[in-house]
């Protein structure tokens, strides 16, 4: 039996971060939430699991603060789960959260697919899969809009740039999937009553054997201004200004 491995991240919800005078990010009134490109991820491996005989199990490195992520994620669908309560995971860069993941999954027995989102709703630094793929040795297969599973192969869509790419990978395999893999369905009240008896691991920083330390830190974090152009076409006629516009767009690269 194959053991398909959502990895998810507990993130602050955007609704409530408030950026002040002095552009400073004031985050004490956010409320953490699985990343939204995350949640289309757990539906990924729900449906895989589904397609591979095995079981859906849900991997996230976090403080104790993401604790309450547990139960939303098996909501979803996902047989079980495995939690990395580290306070690590407060200064992790994509370094350090990859090597935690990944020596989590090695605990876990027949892993056949490993999927990720392409990036997280808060950094979307586009790290995780292919850290994960190389600390493991697996192959790892980016921007997946679509895939199908057929015995130990997957056929992936890749949406690049400026065409379509298909693919085919031998699993097991580290996927990185795109919002538009699937929709993510909004659990009803019996699957979340259910998800309180799923099972879930608790590991520890020393559990895992792994250097946690980042390559990086964040020194400040500011709000974006962003500083528009404010141009008025308003010379000549409708048509002149239209003209007018079409080719400062041109010249912006936006046309």
């Amino acid at each position: 039996m194959s053991q398909v491995i959502a990895c998810y991240k507990w993130v602050a919800d955007e609704a409530d971060i408030r950026i002040n005078a002095d552009l400073s990010v004031d985050l004490s009134k956010a409320k953490g939430k699985i990343s939204d490109y995350d949640k289309n991820v757990i539906e990924a491996a729900v449906q895989a699991a589904a397609a591979l005989g095995g079981k859906a199990v849900g991997v996230t490195f976090g403080t104790a603060d993401a604790k309450p992520s547990l139960k939303d994620a098996l909501s979803r669908g996902l047989d079980e789960a495995c939690y990395i309560n580290a306070q690590e995971a407060s200064q992790a860069d994509g370094a350090a959260t990859a090597r935690a993941l990944a020596a989590a999954i090695k605990k876990i027995a027949d892993v056949g697919l490993i999927i990720c989102a392409e990036g997280a709703s808060d950094t979307y630094s586009r790290q995780t899969a292919p850290r994960i793929g190389a600390l493991l040795d697996l192959p790892v297969v980016t921007s997946v809009s679509k895939m199908d599973i057929n015995g130990n192969i997957l056929t992936a869509a890749r949406k690049l740039d400026d065409c379509m790419q298909t693919v085919k990978v031998e699993l097991p395999a580290v996927v990185a999937v795109l919002p538009e893999i699937n929709p993510a369905p909004i659990p009803g009240l019996k699957a979340v009553l259910a998800a309180g008896k799923k099972t879930v691991t608790e590991l520890k920083a020393a559990d895992l054997g792994a250097d946690l330390t980042p390559r990086s830190t964040v020194s400040e974090v500011k709000g974006y201004v962003m500083n528009r152009k404010n141009i008025i076409f308003n010379e000549g006629d409708l048509a002149e200004q239209v003209k007018a516009l079409a080719a400062a767009l041109r010249k912006e690269g936006v046309l």
